[in-house]
């Protein structure tokens, strides 16, 4: 019975974010309602709000769901490489449909509601610099990167530039791209000969 019944609830749970990415898709994220969602997900309101206590963090739980690909890194003992292969993958999941737009909307709620604010970058942005910086103290302890390198800060530098095209000048992210901001980057990170 309990089985069923958990059953039943994650059902439902999925229902809602799949009604809720369908709704963000057809009418942007401005337009959606909690109970829009409910409608197209056959439940009550009240049914999402248990869940959710408000549309943005129901849309963050929708938008992160999407994200099955992961964005973590190998470990070729090639730091550029590395980098490179991550970024490409990234930029896909960013730039293109659904991932992209949905990004967008979600990082633009963010700047209005500061729990989706600190969700997102306690379940996005935190795990992504985790992962970048150890990769990149990896590099740093392998001699592949100056001894005094702050992989934080190039961590900031890497996304900064991505994050610019993708909700500001929303110019196209490619591989070209990429590959000529880890030049730039790498140019001045790289071991000096003593």
């Amino acid at each position: 019975m309990a089985d069923r019944r958990a059953a039943r609830a994650a059902d439902r749970t999925e229902a809602i974010m799949r009604a809720t990415l369908d709704l963000a898709r057809e009418t942007g994220y401005a337009k959606l309602s909690i109970e829009a969602v409910a409608a197209r997900a056959g439940v009550g309101k009240h049914t999402v709000y248990r869940r959710w206590s408000s549309r943005g963090l129901l849309f963050l739980d929708a938008v992160l769901s999407l994200n099955e690909q992961g964005l973590g890194y190998r470990d070729t003992g090639d730091i550029a490489a590395d980098l490179r292969e991550q970024m490409v993958r990234a930029v896909t999941l960013l730039g293109r449909p659904p991932w992209g737009p949905l990004f967008q909307a979600l990082v633009g709620e963010a700047q209005h509601d500061p729990e989706v604010a600190a969700a997102l970058n306690q379940r996005f942005v935190e795990p992504q610099t985790a992962d970048t910086v150890a990769r990149l103290d990896a590099a740093k302890d392998r001699g592949q990167l100056a001894p005094d390198f702050d992989a934080h800060l190039a961590m900031e530098i890497l996304s900064g530039p991505l994050y610019y095209r993708l909700l500001v000048t929303q110019q196209p992210l490619t591989d070209a791209y990429i590959d000529r901001l880890l030049d730039a980057l790498f140019a001045g990170m790289t071991p000096r000969p003593s």
